[in-house]
């Protein structure tokens, strides 16, 4: 291809460059506003915003942990026709009920 031939194309394919670009500084103005952006602005923001984040995944974890064991010690110790089973449950179950009685 000879440099002619490449500067017309070139020049056909400019006015195609400059709307993707002015498109481009359209879509970069758009996410710039979005709120994501808006709040991530300052560290601060992003430091407050991702200790509410831990604070919250910290407390969902142990609230759901406590729910999860307590029923599935109440469910064991339900089960007393199984020897074994329901004897360590209800040893389990007394322990628990001793702690809560002692506050421990």
């Amino acid at each position: 291809m000879s440099d002619t031939e490449t500067i017309a194309k070139s020049q056909e394919e400019a006015p195609d460059l400059a709307s993707e670009v002015r498109d481009l500084r359209k879509e970069l103005t758009f996410l710039r506003e979005s709120r994501m952006f808006v709040i991530h602005q300052s560290v601060g923001r992003i430091l407050m915003y991702r200790f509410a984040v831990g604070m919250a995944v910290g407390l969902g974890t142990v609230v759901g942990a406590s729910v999860l064991l307590s029923l599935a010690v109440w469910a064991l110790s339900q089960i007393e026709f199984v020897p074994i089973i329901g004897e360590w449950a209800a040893q389990i179950a007394d322990r628990i009920q001793e702690a809560i009685v002692t506050g421990n």
